[in-house]
């Protein structure tokens, strides 16, 4: 056989808050209906996402996932974010919805997340890449496994506690992935709540002092 195709339906409480959500993202609404089930169809070039809204459903508990190829994934994720912005005033990194920058993940290929107003995780990748990708070591590799907890799983208090154990065991680690560290470290921090002071100044100490402004002093 040859030609199929399958289309994923992600729940939604809200089908209106939904189609609010996606359009920001940049998606066209290229179907909708309300009797006798609230449904829709959201397009962006050739990528369409399929909605339906669901009584009492609740996004915090939702299970959907959906995984995505595009050919520029850091590319996607800025028009994403700025859509956001437009919209509504920021792209928040935290709650339902979020949407996650671009990073690399230990076991799987660099991309980035996004969590839709129904609690369905839509994690895009990059056309052709391989969860292959060379490994890193040291504290490089502590971040990509820190982000397979923070942002793959969405654990980000276990993200954290990789970083921590890291952080300690690598205290020789160049300043560029320690930097990268503290600054991911935060990331979460400020994801759970929590203040993410002082690896914020640790990062841009370590950075300042790695490449000192020659007109100061």
């Amino acid at each position: 056989m040859t030609g199929e195709r399958s289309y994923a339906v992600l729940p939604c409480a809200d089908l209106d808050e939904a189609l609010d959500f996606y359009t920001a993202l940049g998606f066209t609404v290229t179907f909708q209906q309300r009797r006798p089930n609230p449904s829709a169809v959201v397009e962006l070039d050739d990528l369409g996402i399929h909605l339906a809204a669901i009584e009492g459903f609740d996004p915090a508990g939702s299970y959907g996932s959906v995984i995505i190829t595009v050919p520029d994934p850091e590319g996607l994720h800025s028009s994403f974010r700025d859509g956001l912005r437009a919209r509504f005033g920021s792209a928040p990194r935290r709650g339902i919805p979020r949407v996650l920058p671009p990073r690399r993940k230990a076991g799987t290929a660099t991309g980035f997340t996004v969590v839709d107003v129904g609690g369905n995780w839509l994690r895009f990748y990059r056309s052709g890449a391989s969860e292959d990708e060379p490994a890193r070591s040291g504290l490089g590799r502590v971040v990509d496994v820190a982000a397979r907890q923070g942002d793959a799983r969405g654990d980000d208090a276990q993200a954290i506690a990789v970083l921590d154990a890291g952080i300690l065991r690598h205290p020789d680690a160049p300043v560029a992935e320690l930097v990268e560290a503290l600054l991911y470290r935060a990331e979460l921090k400020a994801r759970l709540g929590l203040d993410a002071s002082d690896d914020l100044d640790s990062a841009a100490e370590l950075a300042a002092a790695q490449n000192p402004d020659p007109e100061a002093g």
